[in-house]
């Protein structure tokens, strides 16, 4: 295996972003003009599923395939991938699910918490 494989995971998060971006220009999804916004809304989720993955991989409930990830660990045995993972789907759903609200025609801009 090339040690290109180890970054397949990362590559398709950043992936995700690339062709997800547009949207925020294109529709003015005001996902990415809001960073504070976009913290609030992560942080729980993020931190949630990342204690219960570290948890599983310590019990041994799953393992993540050494051949497609860096092998950057964070404390507890949790790949940096998929880290990026918890981040990066959520901002890309939002940005989808903004697009799909203006082209409905709800152009107002989202409520503030």
């Amino acid at each position: 295996m090339s040690a290109v494989a180890n970054f397949q995971y990362l590559g398709l998060m950043a992936a995700c972003l690339a062709l997800t971006l547009p949207l925020e220009f294109v529709y003015r999804a005001g996902v990415w003009r809001r960073p504070l916004r976009l913290v609030r809304v992560l942080w729980f989720p993020v931190v949630a599923f990342s204690v219960t993955d570290a948890l599983a991989v310590r019990h041994g409930l799953w393992h993540y395939n050494p051949a497609y990830v860096t092998g950057w660990n964070f404390p507890g045995g949790l790949p940096v991938e998929e880290v990026v993972f918890f981040v990066t789907i959520p901002i890309c759903s939002i940005l989808a699910f903004q697009a799909v609200r203006t082209s409905l025609g709800d152009r107002r801009p989202p409520e503030e918490p």
